[in-house]
C-alpha cells in the first residue's frame, strides 16, 4: 500500500503557520503604533531618507492608506465580516498550500490590528510616509493586508491545477489475474457455443439431399 503523497506546496502544520503569521503581524503593528504614539506628536514627520521616505504620525479615520475617511463604522463592520469569512473558509476547506495559509495569516493580523485601533482609539495610527510619490501614510497592518490580498490574487491566477489522482490512475490499472482469467474463459465459451452460419447452412443442405 503506497503512502499518501503530499503536495509540493503543502505545509505540514498549516494551522500553526497561520497563527504564527497573524500574531507576528499583529504584535509588530501594535508595538510600532504604541511607540509612535508615545514618542511623536500628531503631524510630526521625521525624515529617514529626506524627500523619499519619512516617519509621519497621522491619525486616520478611514480605510487602509487613509481612503474614505467618513465611513469609520462601515470599516469596523467590514473588517469583522472579513475575519468571519476567513474563519468559515478555514473551517470548510482546511487549506494547506503555503501561499494561501500565509496570505490569510497576513490579512487576519492586519485586519485585527486596525480594528483594535478603530474600536479602542477611534482612529488608526499611520506612520510610514513615502513623500517621493505623495503616497498616503500607512502602517504595518495596511502593508500586511495588501501583501496578503496580492498573494491570493497571484495564487488564483498561477496556482498549479490539482492532479486527478483517481481517474487517470484507475483507467490504466491492470485487471487482477482472476478477473482476466474469468474474462478470457467467458470469451472462449461464448465463441465455442456460437455457431458459424456458413457451416450450419451447408449441413442442412446435405441432409436435404
Amino acid at each position: 500500500m503506497q503512502g499518501r503523497r503530499r503536495e509540493p506546496l503543502a505545509l505540514r502544520h498549516s494551522a500553526a503557520t497561520f497563527w504564527v503569521v497573524a500574531c507576528v503581524v499583529l504584535a509588530l503593528d501594535q508595538i510600532v503604533k504604541t511607540l509612535v504614539r508615545a514618542s511623536m506628536s500628531e503631524g510630526q514627520s521625521i525624515p529617514v531618507l529626506d524627500g523619499v521616505f519619512h516617519l509621519t504620525f497621522v491619525k486616520n479615520v478611514g480605510a487602509a492608506f487613509g481612503l474614505l475617511p467618513v465611513y469609520q463604522p462601515i470599516f469596523i463592520v467590514t473588517s469583522c465580516v472579513v475575519l468571519i469569512a476567513i474563519a468559515a473558509y478555514w473551517r470548510r476547506a482546511r487549506p494547506t498550500a503555503w501561499p494561501i495559509v500565509i496570505a490569510l495569516g497576513l490579512i487576519t493580523g492586519g485586519a485585527v490590528g486596525n480594528v483594535i485601533d478603530r474600536v479602542f482609539l477611534g482612529r488608526v495610527t499611520d506612520i510610514f510616509d513615502f513623500t517621493l510619490i505623495d503616497f498616503p501614510v500607512f502602517n504595518i497592518a495596511d502593508t500586511a493586508i495588501v501583501i496578503g490580498v496580492g498573494i491570493l490574487i497571484a495564487w488564483l491566477i498561477f496556482a498549479p491545477e490539482p492532479e486527478d489522482a483517481g481517474g487517470s490512475a484507475h483507467e490504466h490499472e491492470p485487471l487482477p489475474e482472476s478477473e482476466a482469467a474469468s474474462g478470457g474463459e467467458s470469451g472462449e465459451s461464448s465463441e465455442s457455443s456460437g455457431e458459424n452460419p456458413a457451416s450450419s447452412t451447408a449441413e442442412r443442405e446435405v441432409d436435404w439431399l
